[in-house]
């Protein structure tokens, strides 16, 4: 059997229907807005979540990016979580690109509170602190583990940011999965949010490609900054393409991801090398050895049956299910976990 990769569900390959899609696609220059591909997933998007605009960047980071200093100027400070994929993940690009700090809040699996972000902005008349300008929150969360947040405290979230006239941006990278592991509509988070940023290269498993939506007040600036960071793409609607056919024919099936996730769990948790099991809901299982000194002959026997998963640090290993793990390697990986004696 080929390698099992369960680093990460960016891994994928395009499936056939999609790389028909690909190759049939009609394109422009996207950088004189005359891609007629992009330019209709960029509405879809646009009305999937009944926001105003939507432009195509080429990566995650950089539409979070571009969000984060459509909303900030130089000195103000952003809230999110400690494991917010913005701090953690995007190479400190807060401070780099927008000359913004972020105040940093101990959440649950990468999820804060309304609370927790009411008592953590600044006296907007204390000019020794940063302005409190914005709020980033993950859904889902990476490093906690796919957890999804509950749409009655983003709700209260954003009661808290306009009472404070503060911005409200969501990293959706996972966003899809949230969707669909609670049967969620889109248009709920696009009356909450001022700006969204959705990825089209993990669970639903394109080449490349993220999409930033949101008001037009924001998003007015929003090519001016892409073209800033270098994100401005010629005949990109081949990109495009795919991302239309994976909205239209790859979707729902991440609920298959989600199944396969919380089986891995199931069964890690009744494995006697096995300390903690974090709670699964989506495609993302964290968990931890009961020996830390263990994880290197633990990786070699799964490297050895030519399976890989993440290390993330500090005793977290991370699998993350995906559109290319089939049940034929989920049946092959979840007998191996059983078997591994350390």
């Amino acid at each position: 059997m080929k390698e099992i990769d369960l680093r990460s569900d960016t891994v994928t390959r395009p499936t056939s229907g999609m790389l028909k899609a690909i190759m049939s696609a009609e394109v422009g220059d996207d950088v004189y807005k005359e891609d007629p591909t992009v330019n209709a997933l960029e509405e879809k998007l646009a009305k999937m979540f009944g926001m105003d605009e939507a432009l195509f960047f080429p990566t995650g980071s950089m539409a979070n990016q571009a969000a984060i200093k459509l909303h900030t100027q130089p000195g103000e400070q952003l809230i999110c979580d400690k494991w917010a994929h913005v701090f953690n993940y995007e190479g400190g690009g807060v401070s780099f690109n927008s000359g913004v700090s972020c105040k940093l809040v101990d959440g649950d699996r990468g999820m804060i509170t309304a609370a927790q972000v009411e008592e953590n902005i600044n006296p907007p008349d204390f000019y020794h602190s940063p302005l409190t300008t914005l709020v980033c929150l993950e859904n889902t969360t990476n490093k906690g583990g796919g957890a999804c947040y509950d749409l009655e405290e983003i709700k209260k979230v954003r009661n808290v940011c306009n009472t404070n006239n503060l911005g409200l941006h969501l990293d959706g990278a996972r966003l899809f999965n949230a969707l669909v592991a609670k049967n969620e509509d889109p248009k709920d988070y696009g009356k909450l949010f001022d700006t969204i940023s959705v990825c089209l290269s993990k669970g639903l498993g394109t080449p490349m490609g993220s999409v930033l939506i949101g008001e037009k007040k924001l998003m007015k600036n929003a090519i001016r900054i892409r073209k800033v960071l270098g994100g401005g793409m010629r005949q990109i609607g081949f990109m495009a393409a795919a991302g239309i056919y994976a909205l239209d024919n790859q979707f729902d099936r991440l609920a298959e991801d989600h199944k396969r996730a919380k089986e891995i769990a199931e069964t890690l948790a009744s494995a006697t090398y096995v300390d903690k099991v974090e709670p699964v809901e989506t495609n993302i299982a964290i968990f931890y050895l009961k020996n830390a000194s263990n994880e290197a002959a633990f990786m070699k026997k799964l490297q050895k049956e030519n399976i890989r998963i993440s290390n993330m640090g500090q005793g977290k290993l991370r699998i993350v299910t995906h559109l290319d793990y089939s049940e034929e390697m989920h049946q092959k990986f979840l007998k191996l976990l059983k078997e591994i004696k350390l």
